[in-house]
């Protein structure tokens, strides 16, 4: 009876040991765009199963407006949400309880572009010049940054308004460069109708670098385990990626219709080398000295303490 009562008890056990470990937990998340190449980690975890093998449902949301994923993040309606280290500083100065807690690209992607045969040059040349750009605030900083580095000032250009339409805008001429424009799609965007950009990048004349692509997650949750796995996942099909880049834009490309284009298969190969390979480390130091930055072009009002708002 003994040995009996024994087995059943070890059965029962494996039983539970079983359906804890096949308990999944549900996870949504906030994209900062429709799906793109600059997502292939997650589709790669999802496609591969790596979601899966952690014990993750992902629910992948491509939002309607860019804008809203943060404030779904904030009032609790999503667990994480795509977004950008520029927007996270503005966030939280003015008061969202956000807060970073990993990187999908680590370095910047925004960059000023011109046509590559057309009259600038160098970023001197634009004194007098109209410059496109999509979204205020943030991009006209950047901008600002750059001109400075050649004693120009805002009011020596002319800014135009031209609402997404960044390669189009410049093409057809009625902008002389576009900031804002992605140097891993605008410049491949070009060159596919043979009209070659040439990029200048903020990093390399006068803005400090930052993180483009970022996961941001209510403050309240800053710390919760599930995040763990999710980041497990992510990190393995990032170096999935870097390993087999032929095989992955496979899996990728055939996610869903659309997506097996030559402009998405130029954009994944360029992303490549910018995904997070640790997705839950950052660098201080760089979110310091963006925000001050972002304070001395007054796009922010106060520095705030970064362990406040990314977390370690």
């Amino acid at each position: 009876m003994n040995v009996f009562f024994k087995i059943i008890t070890s059965f029962s056990l494996m039983i539970i040991a079983n359906i804890a470990i096949a308990k999944t937990d549900k996870l949504s998340i906030g994209l900062d765009w429709f799906i793109n190449p600059d997502h292939a980690p997650l589709i790669i975890a999802q496609k591969r199963g790596y979601f899966e093998e952690v014990g993750l449902d992902i629910d992948m949301i491509e939002p309607a407006d860019p804008n809203d994923p943060p404030k779904l993040v904030a009032a609790g309606k999503l667990d994480l949400a795509i977004s950008y280290q520029p927007q996270l500083h503005i966030q939280v100065d003015q008061g969202l309880p956000v807060v970073r807690v990993g990187t999908l690209v680590g370095v910047p992607l925004n960059s000023l572009v011109v046509l590559k045969n057309g009259p600038i040059k160098s970023i001197s040349d634009l004194k007098g010049k109209k410059i496109g750009f999509s979204v205020g605030g943030f991009e006209e900083a950047l901008l600002s940054g750059m001109l400075q580095k050649y004693n120009i000032k805002m009011t020596d250009v002319e800014l135009v308004n031209i609402n997404f339409s960044l390669s189009p805008s410049l093409i057809a001429q009625k902008v002389d460069a576009v900031i804002g424009a992605f140097r891993n799609f605008e410049l491949n965007q070009m060159d596919i109708v043979n009209h070659p950009g040439k990029a200048f990048y903020p990093e390399e004349h006068g803005v400090p670098t930052y993180e483009e692509l970022i996961y941001i997650s209510n403050k309240k949750n800053r710390n919760n385990p599930i995040f763990n796995k999710f980041f497990k996942a992510i990190q393995r099909a990032t170096l999935t990626i870097i390993n087999d880049p032929e095989t992955t834009w496979k899996d990728f490309s055939t996610y869903r219709k659309g997506l097996d284009d030559e402009l998405n298969k130029r954009a994944f190969k360029d992303t490549l080398t910018r995904f997070a390979l640790r997705p839950q480390a950052h660098d201080i130091q760089t979110y310091e000295d963006f925000g001050v930055f972002l304070k001395q072009k007054g796009i922010i009002k106060k520095n705030i303490p970064v362990n406040t708002y990314a977390k370690p």
